[in-house]
């Protein structure tokens, strides 16, 4: 059975680059493009990984990922946020609430992968 992502990233371009790169990989990939309603979709959905970009409309990466960490449930879930700000602040903001990796955009499809391989470990 295929590994499952939920992708929260709102700039299309960069959403479908992720989605093409990890289903090539035997991922089955869920894309949102909204934060509103991302909490709810990763609980029905129980993925094994969630990709999170910091800036969305409706909820924030680190609104997202703070919810996540205060259910037990959800606790451990592999979560790795993206970003354009590659900003310190950002990156102590997601430790801080719980980030399992930060990446930095512009990444490679390699630094994608490797990373994805990483946090989903046996």
């Amino acid at each position: 059975m295929s590994k499952h992502v939920v992708l929260v990233e709102d700039e299309l371009n960069i959403a479908e680059a992720i989605r093409f790169l990890l289903s090539q990989d035997g991922w089955r990939v869920e894309t949102l493009a909204n934060g509103d309603t991302a909490v709810d979709v990763i609980r029905k959905a129980s993925p094994d990984l969630v990709l999170l970009d910091v800036m969305l409309p409706g909820k924030s990466g680190f609104e997202i990922l703070h919810e996540l960490r205060s259910d037990p449930a959800f606790a451990a879930l592999p979560v790795m946020m993206l970003t354009a700000r590659g900003q310190a602040r950002d990156r102590e903001m997601a430790e801080k609430a719980g980030v399992s990796k930060f990446m930095t955009k512009p990444f490679s499809n390699t630094e994608m992968l490797n990373a994805v391989r990483e946090l989903t470990a046996p």
